[in-house]
């Protein structure tokens, strides 16, 4: 996509700022024409660590266009600095403090571009899909999954989940930003077969979810098919930022699914001693052989 490419060249732009600025920040203050200033390089090296941060969001993330938001921001900051600065000198510093003023607004009109198709881009719904193979019989597997107070044994992000009815439960979940609750109602049940829930409109949170049980090959097992639909504001914001920290939605889906078949299968998740939490890549870097959740047998 067009609106990815400009990002990820605008996130070599941080690239490269940041480095010289790190590097040279004596030069990148004359050239600005702010050299006079007792604090100059200190800020320039300030601002060099800050075009670093833009350029890991924008080079790093898999939808990298709403992260120039964050050029956008950076961007007033330095317009701010680059007008007070040219409106008190004059002569040749004057004239090199107008001129970076008029490169980062022209930087600016491309960052709010980008930023502008990339939250356009964004409005859909985070749509998410995973399957695995459990080695017990169908009913078996379907009727664990019914009862939904069993989910948060293996989904490690929901906190509880308390039925009201038949029909209706309530939910409360782990953000990456902030904890969710929202109530849900099974709009599809076909025993044994599948079960589709939406959330109740009107409480906050937009999501919907379908899982579906057929045998596996051979007559071997259960395959699990889950589909995930999340349409609350932010929810591509929130998803980048959880997954600099190894918690994007589509591998907790995948994570919680492998910790499923291991209940269904062994009657407990294990986990790695090294990350007791589950799975966070910044936690990833020591291992160490894996133990149940209540401890060693």
């Amino acid at each position: 996509m067009m609106t990815d490419r400009l990002a990820r060249a605008l996130g070599w732009t941080s690239l490269a700022l940041g480095t010289a600025q790190l590097a040279a920040p004596r030069a990148v203050t004359g050239l600005c024409g702010v050299d006079d200033a007792p604090e100059a390089t200190t800020v320039a090296r300030l601002v060099g660590g800050r075009e670093l941060l833009h350029a890991a969001l924008l080079l790093g993330a898999k939808n990298p266009a709403p992260w120039a938001w964050t050029r956008v921001a950076g961007d007033a900051m330095d317009l701010g600095v680059l007008g007070r600065a040219a409106a008190n000198r004059t002569g040749a510093r004057r004239t090199r403090a107008l001129t970076a003023l008029g490169a980062v607004a022209g930087l600016t009109v491309l960052d709010a571009a980008c930023a502008r198709r990339g939250t356009a881009k964004a409005k859909g719904p985070l749509q998410m899909r995973a399957s695995i193979t459990v080695n017990r019989p169908r009913e078996e597997v379907y009727l664990f999954w019914r009862e939904l107070e069993n989910l948060p044994s293996f989904m490690v992000h929901l906190d509880t989940v308390r039925s009201l009815d038949r029909r209706r439960s309530h939910w409360r979940a782990k953000g990456p930003m902030v904890d969710l609750e929202w109530e849900a109602e099974i709009i599809d049940e076909r025993a044994g077969d599948l079960i589709a829930w939406r959330s109740v409109p009107g409480k906050g949170v937009s999501t919907a979810g379908l899982v579906g049980f057929t045998d596996g090959p051979g007559g071997r097992g259960t395959v699990v098919d889950v589909s995930l639909e999340f349409g609350m504001r932010g929810r591509r914001l929130a998803a980048a930022v959880a997954r600099m920290f190894g918690e994007h939605p589509e591998q907790q889906v995948r994570d919680d699914l492998r910790r499923f078949k291991q209940v269904m299968e062994t009657g407990e998740v294990v986990r790695s001693e090294g990350s007791p939490e589950g799975h966070r890549a910044l936690r990833q870097l020591h291992q160490h052989p894996a133990q149940p959740i209540g401890g060693r047998t």
